[in-house]
C-alpha cells in the first residue's frame, strides 16, 4: 500500500463511496427501561427528589438485575398517572 503523501489521498479513506456507508441493520430497538438518571432527566426531577420519593414509598416500581436498577416504561407511565391523580386530589380538597 502506497503512502498517503505519494497517492495524495487521506489515510483510511476508500475510493469506493459504497464502502464508507455502514450496513443497514434494521430499525432501532425501542427503549424498554430507564436508568435512574435517565428517569430523572425524562421527568425533570433531581436524583435527590427521586430517592426521597422512593424512601417515602411514592417512587416508581424498580426492576433490579443484580446491582443494576432499571425503571420500565410501563412503571414510569403508572407512576406518572398516580402522581397526576394525587395532584388532582390535593387541588380538589383545597
Amino acid at each position: 500500500m502506497a503512502r498517503p503523501e505519494v497517492t495524495g489521498r487521506k489515510p483510511g479513506v476508500s475510493a469506493d463511496p459504497a464502502a464508507a456507508t455502514p450496513p443497514i441493520r434494521g430499525p432501532p430497538i425501542a427503549r424498554a427501561a430507564y436508568t435512574i438518571p435517565e428517569f430523572c432527566e425524562a421527568f425533570r426531577i433531581s436524583e435527590r427528589t427521586y430517592f426521597n420519593m422512593r424512601d417515602e414509598g411514592c417512587g416508581p416500581r424498580e426492576l433490579r438485575i443484580g446491582r443494576t436498577v432499571r425503571i420500565s416504561m410501563a412503571a414510569a407511565a403508572e407512576w406518572a398517572a398516580a402522581r397526576e391523580q394525587h395532584a388532582g386530589r390535593k387541588t380538589a380538597i383545597s
